[in-house]
């Protein structure tokens, strides 16, 4: 049974400058952590210079497909009929990237296949979770 899911996406990366860039983009989607989706950008796209990858709960690209959602450091809404803006907030500054919608849809789908909406709290493994939470006490 498939338990991890990684699906590359062109993303255009928005900035200030008048040329908008085309980036490879990974979605992943790990039933270990049902609850959320990572995005993660190539060292190249970065400031930094090394991969960067954010976190952020699936339903929130879920919702923001459809409509503007996020209040925090994510911040998704549709920008067309045929994209989705996804805003990364950071101390550095905002990330604004477009992605094409029908992608997005199609990682849902196939994130929903490993682990339906709605029951991602049976796939939670609460004894690892509290372990990890627990590792450093004394």
């Amino acid at each position: 049974m498939i338990t991890v899911i990684e699906q590359a996406v062109q993303a255009r990366l928005v900035a200030t400058a008048p040329k908008v860039e085309t980036v490879p983009v990974t979605l992943c989607y790990d039933r270990s952590d049902p609850f959320a989706v990572r995005m993660a950008f190539p060292a190249p796209a970065t400031l930094e210079g090394i991969e960067v990858s954010w976190t952020f709960a699936r339903e929130l690209l879920e919702a923001g497909v459809e409509r503007a959602t996020g209040l925090g450091d994510v911040r998704v809404r549709p920008y067309d009929a045929d994209r989705t803006v996804v805003e990364f907030h950071a101390p550095e500054g905002i990330a604004i990237v477009l992605i094409g919608t029908d992608e997005l849809r199609r990682f849902l789908d196939r994130a929903a296949a490993v682990v339906p909406l709605g029951l991602e709290h049976l796939y939670l493994n609460m004894d690892r979770s509290l372990a990890e939470l627990l590792r450093d006490v004394p």
